[in-house]
């Protein structure tokens, strides 16, 4: 049985930096899936089962992008968002964080999975 997952949970913008370094250090090796889904150019996963290292986010002043890292002990894979303007997050039924969606200023959007979730997530 699948589980849908609904991304309804809006982060607001001051408070990214510090729900990303929050996230990372409580979910520091937990293994990701990283999808872009463009209705123009189409779905693409780009990495599976990779463990997170860290998602980095610099403020409009500092360069306004959002960057996910991943590897055990040192960065083997990372994408850059640049000019990130809506986070949502997913939650399961125990209200723990299983996928963070980033729209970006062009309607891109980058969604994240999180291990153990097996479903579909309503975008």
């Amino acid at each position: 049985m699948t589980n849908t997952i609904v991304l309804s949970k809006s982060i607001p913008q001051e408070q990214w930096g510090k729900f990303f370094d929050q996230f990372s250090g409580d979910n520091l090796g937990r293994h990701i899936e990283i999808e872009i889904i463009d209705s123009e150019l189409g779905d693409e996963e780009l990495i599976k089962n990779a463990p997170l290292l860290s998602i980095i986010y610099d403020r409009p002043d500092k360069g306004d992008n959002l960057a996910i890292e991943v590897g055990k002990d040192e960065m083997t894979y990372g994408h850059t968002i640049d000019s990130p303007k809506e986070i949502s997050t997913g939650e399961n039924s125990n209200s723990e964080i299983v996928a963070i969606q980033i729209k970006d200023t062009n309607g891109r959007k980058t969604l994240i999975k999180l291990e153990a979730t097996i479903a579909s997530i309503s975008t």
